[in-house]
């Protein structure tokens, strides 16, 4: 069989005019894995929303319940950067029912990739940075209460500090948080992870791989998860709004082939999101996210998984 990937069409909904989160990218990534070869429609999975119940495995429950309900603060949504609306909703809880479905499915097969999530400015009981409950949080949980997991290993290579998962799980040890981000950058006030590393403004390729590779592979062996979730943001680029790195479409892709198959190597079942990403050009940057599944199809291939 070849690499499983999980999409659905709801995970783009309407935005204002000039509202700066690229949202069509996420429909972009799916025809571009198409257009491009990289996928064939029978790899992909469609998932369902979300339960309340799910989402509550993390989250407060009243901060559930006013945002799925439309009564949340009007400040509380400025914090999270959208404007409410029913079908933000939707679009929220089948995202985060994705990651969910991919979390399953790389328990059953070894690797499998969402085309969104990488939620994680989302605290338990507020969004924050275009985050509105943590995917990653919740699939952590959710997968060591539904599918025997007991150690989980979170490794968020996006460009921006993993808060909201650092502080939700600052205090469980089952849960073991790797964040390797710019220091100076969103978010300034910084949580405490488990391993935060962070990188100078206008790092390039070579030496945030040297960084990687040799972080990597002793921490896999340190923490021996039972599964790992990988946030792939692609904000780390040279050319994204929000990155203050200086990684290449080179240096994103042998990136997420070291973590992948430093992975699967091990045996170790992984989740791919593809995080954060921003620019103005949307089939650009969407082609950028495109990165995390090409090397995940190649890793599963490689590795017969």
């Amino acid at each position: 069989m070849a690499l499983p990937l999980v999409h659905h069409p709801d995970y783009v909904t309407p935005l204002p005019p000039d509202h700066r989160f690229p949202m069509p990218k996420f429909g972009r990534v799916y025809q571009h894995l198409i257009r491009d070869g990289i996928a064939t429609l029978d790899q992909f999975h469609i998932p369902h929303a979300a339960a309340r119940a799910t989402l509550e495995l993390v989250h407060d429950p009243d901060y559930v319940e006013s945002y799925l309900a439309g009564t949340i603060d009007a400040r509380a949504m400025r914090r999270i950067g959208f404007p409410w609306s029913a079908a933000l909703v939707q679009r929220t809880c089948t995202a985060l029912g994705g990651t969910l479905l991919a979390t399953d499915l790389a328990l059953r097969y070894g690797l499998a990739c969402n085309t969104a999530g990488g939620t994680h400015h989302a605290f338990a009981g507020y969004g924050s940075g275009f985050c509105i409950f943590n995917d990653l949080a919740v699939a952590a949980r959710w997968a060591q209460r539904t599918r025997g997991v007991r150690q989980v290993l979170v490794v968020d290579l996006d460009v921006h500090q993993g808060d909201g998962t650092a502080a939700i799980f600052q205090d469980d040890p089952s849960v073991f948080t790797f964040s390797m981000h710019c220091g100076d950058n969103f978010p300034f006030r910084k949580q405490t992870g488990d391993l935060d590393i962070e990188l100078p403004a206008g790092m390039q390729d070579a030496a945030y791989l040297r960084l990687l590779a040799d972080i990597l592979p002793g921490l896999l062996d340190q923490v021996r998860p039972d599964l790992v979730l990988y946030d792939a943001g692609v904000d780390p680029h040279v050319e994204d709004k929000l990155g203050k790195l200086a990684l290449t479409d080179a240096g994103l892709f042998s990136r997420d082939r070291t973590v992948l198959e430093q992975c699967a190597c091990r045996g170790i079942p992984t989740v791919g999101v593809i995080g954060g990403g921003y620019a103005a050009d949307v089939d650009r940057l969407a082609r950028r996210h495109c990165l995390l599944h090409q090397a995940a199809g190649e890793v599963f291939y490689a590795y017969r998984m």
